[in-house]
């Protein structure tokens, strides 16, 4: 499996693309805009784009699905328990100044009751309340992306509308923490890490 990484926005927002080199089938997970570097990579390997994959619905991780489905394709799949969050997505950003925001489709809601693969490749949907009420986490072999519950020695912000520090603190501890310590943590932001590091080193658990 080969994994791209792209850092995008003002908010510096990571976004990852992985594809399977049998089946040329690929997923893209947060999209925070339209990146035809995607295209490109998509391209070189002669893959298809099959979803694209979102941790939660806040603005900095979702406002780039449409152009990027209009010009590569893929579902667009989202949390279930963040459907509110996303179509009001236009009044959130009017707030802070943001004006003209076109609320985004999604093509299908999910829990961590929903399996997904692409090729071969099993995905594990993991339900992550906290920093949002339906924030989700995929595991993909011994990768973790998970969203922004849990960053390198960080946690997400809990003080925005659906955030729960409860919820988040068992996030972590009942479905991070019991993954092998050796997974690989990919967040939505910042360096990547790993389930051991955070055990022994996050200051907020």
């Amino acid at each position: 499996m080969i994994l791209k990484h792209f850092v995008q926005g003002a908010l510096a927002n990571n976004n990852y693309l992985l594809i399977d080199e049998t089946s040329k089938e690929a997923v893209l997970i947060d999209c925070t805009d339209y990146n035809p570097e995607i295209k490109m990579e998509l391209d070189v390997y002669k893959a298809k784009l099959k979803y694209i994959l979102l941790t939660h619905g806040h603005f900095d991780h979702i406002l780039g699905v449409e152009n990027t489905k209009k010009n590569i394709g893929g579902e667009i799949v989202a949390p279930l328990a963040d459907k509110e969050l996303i179509n009001h997505v236009d009044t959130f950003l009017y707030a802070y100044g943001v004006e003209n925001v076109k609320v985004p489709h999604i093509d299908r809601y999910i829990t961590g009751e929903d399996s997904l693969s692409f090729g071969d490749i099993q995905i594990k949907v993991l339900d992550l309340p906290g920093h949002t009420e339906g924030g989700l986490g995929y595991v993909i072999e011994d990768k973790l992306f998970s969203g922004d519950t849990i960053f390198k020695e960080s946690v997400g912000r809990t003080d925005l509308p659906g955030g729960s520090f409860e919820k988040l603190k068992d996030s972590i501890e009942t479905k991070v923490f019991t993954l092998p310590e050796d997974y690989t943590i990919y967040p939505g932001h910042g360096p990547f890490s790993t389930v051991k590091h955070e055990k022994e080193n996050n200051r907020f658990m």
